[in-house]
């Protein structure tokens, strides 16, 4: 197994930094949410893909979850049923709130970790870097299709670049 000394896993990138370019991300999709009308942002859909709600369920499911399951070593379950999420602004509160988490459970993740094999979810092989770029280019996906939802429906998204 590969283990990679702290000055390599700095070499590029600190992890302070990869979480900020998280947020930043995060920060974005929040704009996004703000910017659906209510109603569309838990019906509305185009060619098959899910409302934007359905996907801001399963990013809720994947970043606050994956962090800790990697931070605790304990599987977790992919649970994207959140029954909860009836509303734009409990969405929004959850959202705000594993804002925090993330933040909270990233301060116990030392940067000797990042090149571990984990089993994310028990599913998904990788090491803890590549499963938290999936997390961030996951969001980013789902992002971009919400991007096309507002444009469809005459509403200017929020900048792509503004984090």
């Amino acid at each position: 197994m590969y283990t990679a000394t702290t000055d390599q896993i700095a070499s590029v990138i600190t992890s302070q930094e990869l979480l900020a370019h998280w947020q930043g991300h995060r920060k974005l999709t929040r704009k996004l949410i703000e910017a659906f009308p209510e109603k569309e942002f838990f019906e509305y859909s185009i060619g098959g893909m899910r409302p934007f709600a359905a996907m801001i369920k399963e990013l809720l499911a994947i970043a606050v979850p994956g962090i800790r399951e990697i931070v605790r070593g304990a599987t977790e379950q992919l649970d994207e049923d959140l029954k909860e999420v009836n509303s734009k602004a409990k969405v929004l509160s959850l959202w705000d709130k594993s804002t925090e988490e993330l933040n909270n459970y990233w301060s116990q993740l030392s940067d000797e970790r990042f090149h571990e094999t984990i089993l994310a979810f028990g599913k998904y092989e990788g090491t803890v870097y590549s499963s938290i770029l999936y997390f961030i280019d996951n969001e980013i996906h789902h992002r971009g299709q919400a991007y096309v939802y507002l444009r469809s429906l005459g509403i200017e998204p929020p900048a792509f670049w503004d984090r």
